[in-house]
């Protein structure tokens, strides 16, 4: 076991959630700079701007896409290696796909450098709550988690905001030069604080892939990509609510970003403390709220008011959600945690990608910019209900003496 200091510690923790930091601005700053980035690639914005802007959202999907492939292709090839070398390489892969986005000279390409940004994403989350856990030690999965999603929800307060005012200001060029910068000291910071854990030579990918047998993992996964849908069906668009629905400036984009980030920020906090205690409660109030607030959103998002205060509540609940899915799949995915936990983020990112398209087709086919929010009820509804599946065979695992993936648990002599 590597001893490390209080001072060493710290900063090795501040250090995986600064990636988080990063990784929130890349993926969500792309929202809030959608329409110059379509202004400026796409032809015909000046003629019809909604159009064009949905089109634009196939970025989104892109690194959505790109999550989805390189969580578990990641966490299967690096199954020997050590975790904090994989950290090393996730975030080199980090600064070069960012800075190919910035270079991209046109749609196409700069679809595929999101695509190609995208793919440490899941595996650095997998890898660096594992990580957070274990420095911070026995007992605290949970907030180990939440410590290492700190970052990405802190992101939406601070530099998703900022990154959007540099690309309206500046270009939207500058807010990927941003993200390069974040990741680079990320890394100097992991080289020189992070304690190098070894790897596990018993770890194979055969073993890593043996997890996808458990259908246990594949209704978590399930949980996550249709239930979060609802969240990113709203927040792919909300700079276009506030500009040409709510009808306030593009310079209130990033304040209405910001107070969605202090909602995630708290989420996340109370999510991380919630899991440790409850995961099942937690994820069903989670979902239970999700599906309120979206409601409220697709009502009173007209307004300032109830836009400013929907936002809120939607990176409240939505974060709360995080903690306790991961913990779930870490668990079902049993000696396979690297791929548990990479897979989370995978299937949030299909949640991005089906969110992200569903919401602009609403949108294209002329229902308007609210209509995304009921597009989030239906999935967050839906998620709830796999949710309540998934409590109920953890119920009858439990009765029938199996463990969280499936396999009988030996009871002492005499109890059955």
């Amino acid at each position: 076991m590597t001893q490390l200091t209080p001072l060493r510690r710290g900063f090795a923790l501040f250090a995986l959630a600064l990636g988080g930091f990063g990784i929130g601005v890349t993926e969500f700053a792309t929202m809030g700079v959608l329409p110059q980035i379509a202004a400026d690639l796409l032809p015909g914005f000046a003629e019809s701007p909604t159009t064009v802007i949905a089109q634009a959202g196939w970025l989104i999907t892109a690194y959505a896409l790109g999550v989805v492939v390189g969580a578990p292709t990641f966490a299967v090839l690096a199954a020997r290696m050590s975790q904090s070398k994989l950290t090393f390489l996730l975030l080199g892969l980090f600064i070069l796909g960012t800075l190919a986005s910035v270079f991209m000279p046109t749609f196409g390409s700069l679809f595929v450098a999101r695509f190609i940004s995208a793919l440490p994403h899941g595996a650095y989350f997998g890898v660096a709550s594992l990580l957070a856990a274990r420095i911070m030690g026995p007992g605290m999965q949970g907030r180990g988690i939440a410590l290492a999603l700190s970052g990405l929800a802190v992101a939406n307060v601070i530099g998703v905001p900022l990154a959007t005012w540099i690309g309206q200001t500046a270009g939207w060029r500058w807010a990927y030069v941003l993200v390069a910068v974040i990741f680079a000291a990320t890394l100097i910071l992991c080289l020189v604080f992070l304690p190098r854990y070894p790897g596990n030579p018993e770890r194979s990918p055969l073993k890593e892939l043996s997890a996808l047998r458990n259908p246990r993992l594949w209704l978590m996964i399930a949980v996550g990509a249709i239930g979060f849908g609802g969240f990113f069906a709203v927040y792919s668009y909300i700079a276009e609510v506030t500009t040409r629905v709510a009808g306030l400036a593009p310079s209130t984009v990033p304040w209405v970003l910001a107070g969605l980030g202090v909602g995630m920020t708290i989420g996340n906090v109370v999510g991380g403390w919630a899991s440790d205690k409850n995961i099942n409660r937690t994820t069903l109030i989670g979902f239970g709220g999700l599906i309120v607030v979206l409601i409220a959103y697709s009502l009173l998002a007209w307004s300032p008011a109830g836009l400013v205060i929907c936002t809120f509540l939607l990176g409240a609940t939505s974060s709360m959600l995080t903690p306790s899915i991961q913990s779930r799949l870490i668990r079902v995915a049993g000696k396979a945690e690297l791929f548990g936990a990479a897979m989370n983020h995978a299937s949030f990112n299909i949640g991005n990608s089906l969110g992200a398209a569903l919401g602009g087709l609403v949108i294209a086919s002329g229902f308007g910019y609210l209509a995304p929010g009921w597009v989030g009820v239906s999935l967050a509804s839906a998620g709830l209900v796999l949710a309540l599946a998934a409590v109920a065979v953890e119920r009858r695992d439990k009765a029938n003496n199996l463990d969280t993936v499936g396999i009988r648990v030996p009871q002492p002599v005499g109890t059955e």
